[in-house]
């Protein structure tokens, strides 16, 4: 009897120390396996999980093409500048005039809409008062028209242009991410919850320069941590839809940006831009590893947040 209370103590100690609920010390575990022996029970102690960061190594013959893909690498360049349409004319091409506004205020400067805009900031030009109100087309949100002409002079300055509200995106969103290389290719090695299919491997390479007038600040140079990253997906059906989304993302410069880092504090450096990647192969002891079910669902819509849908893998085939 004496023997079974110990062992039910021993196993209440040891799994509080093994699975690190509670800090007991280690030197308790070890007199506690020594009582576990000396009843003649089974002492059985586990090591915590390891880190898998990356796959075994892989020979230069044993990586292949995705398949469905006729290409295995992806460049960008600095932003081309363009050429035009003034901010207000981007502006006006998603807007419905409003004969009479209601009268509730204006999300971006929080005046009433019935009223004049309370933006007073440079780059924004009188209006008549039947246009001082538009309405986005899609969503139906209402704004004074100066408001959204200097939420897009405070922006990419790139013809699209998003409701602060709701986010629906009109025209094409791109973003503000440096010149680099996006390269991806199988490699046959399975990932934890996938035990079916090999892996498509994802490798970004941005190297550090100077900011462009789209970036934070201009002139200014920014930091590249941490490239080439390593990234990875299922080479399955859906793993390959989320890859050629990734695709037109990168083209569209939405991958990366340029801000301040999360996790260290630093500025001026290329950080990730809202859309999540798994950088950890056989493990998920930070969150960034598999297994994962909901993994490749959850950047489809990530990706959709960021104007980019099933359509636009239609046209990247």
């Amino acid at each position: 009897m004496r023997g079974l209370q110990i062992s039910k103590w021993a196993v209440v100690v040891l799994n509080l120390n093994l699975n690190g609920s509670s800090p007991v010390h280690p030197a308790l575990a070890g007199i506690t396996g020594i009582l576990m022996s000396a009843a003649a029970l089974p002492v059985c102690l586990t090591r915590p999980p390891k880190l898998v960061l990356h796959p075994p190594p892989v020979s230069k013959s044993d990586i292949k093409p995705v398949p469905g893909f006729g290409h295995c690498c992806r460049k960008t360049t600095k932003k081309q500048a363009r050429k035009g349409k003034t901010p207000e004319e981007v502006v006006k091409k998603y807007l419905q005039k409003v004969k009479s506004p209601p009268e509730e205020d204006c999300t971006i400067c929080m005046e009433p809409l019935g009223g004049p805009s309370g933006y007073k900031g440079p780059g924004v030009g009188p209006v008549s008062r039947a246009e001082s109100v538009g309405r986005l087309a899609q969503c139906g949100h209402q704004y004074h028209f100066q408001c959204l002409v200097a939420m897009y002079n405070n922006g990419n300055k790139d013809g699209s242009l998003q409701c602060p509200t709701c986010k629906t995106i009109y025209g094409v969103k791109t973003g503000n991410q440096p010149a680099g290389k996006m390269e991806y290719h199988v490699i046959p090695h399975s990932l934890p919850g996938h035990p079916d299919c090999k892996t498509i491997r994802i490798i970004y390479n941005i190297p550090p320069g100077i900011q462009g007038p789209e970036h934070p600040n201009p002139g200014k140079p920014f930091t590249a941590r941490g490239f080439p990253r390593h990234c990875y997906l299922p080479d399955s059906e859906k793993g390959r839809k989320v890859l050629r989304l990734l695709l037109v993302a990168w083209d569209r410069r939405l991958i990366f940006s340029v801000g301040t880092s999360s996790t260290t504090g630093e500025s001026d450096t290329v950080i990730w831009n809202e859309v999540h990647h798994k950088t950890e192969f056989g493990s998920n002891l930070t969150g960034h590893g598999f297994p994962d079910p909901g993994h490749l669902d959850n950047v489809l819509e990530e990706l959709r947040a960021q104007g980019i849908t099933e359509d636009d893998a239609l046209m990247e085939k």
